[in-house]
């Protein structure tokens, strides 16, 4: 297994690497390029159950609870879209539940997407971000029926 960073750094080196690109345009192009290096999503899991509403392009976030860890697996038929996925996922993935709850989505502002995405784009993010949220509460609360 690769080392995980602790969320709070995982977040610092995300927003460095943003900053460290000098227009939106790279920036489009490193959201672009960390779509495509998505695992691609088998189609057994791109159903309406997995479906993320609110999003103008098809969204699938698959997740799975490994070792008190949330796994997810996602994919989407538009190329931004993945990559931002892939940019959730580089803060979300592999994490516990209250890690994911304990970790709002600050970067999301401080790396400037909520104001270069169009209004129907930032929406879909806000419900990929809603729908891991949602994911970890719902798991914290498996746990909690589980040892309680």
């Amino acid at each position: 297994m690769t080392h995980l960073l602790p969320i709070a750094e995982a977040q610092a080196e995300l927003i460095e690497t943003f900053e460290a690109l000098s227009d939106w345009q790279e920036r489009y192009q490193y959201i672009i390029e960390l779509g495509q290096g998505l695992p691609p999503l088998p189609s057994e899991f791109q159903t309406e159950a997995h479906k993320v509403r609110g999003c103008q392009s098809q969204v699938w976030i698959v997740p799975d609870v490994r070792d008190g860890r949330l796994h997810f697996q996602a994919g989407s038929d538009a190329v931004i879209t993945a990559g931002l996925i892939a940019v959730l996922l580089s803060v979300y993935n592999d994490r516990t539940p209250q890690e994911i709850l304990q970790t709002p989505p600050d970067f999301i502002k401080a790396i400037g997407l909520a104001q270069h995405l169009s209004p129907s784009r930032s929406n879909g993010l806000l419900s990929m971000v809603r729908r891991i949220f949602d994911t970890a509460q719902a798991a914290l609360g498996e746990n909690a029926s589980l040892h309680g």
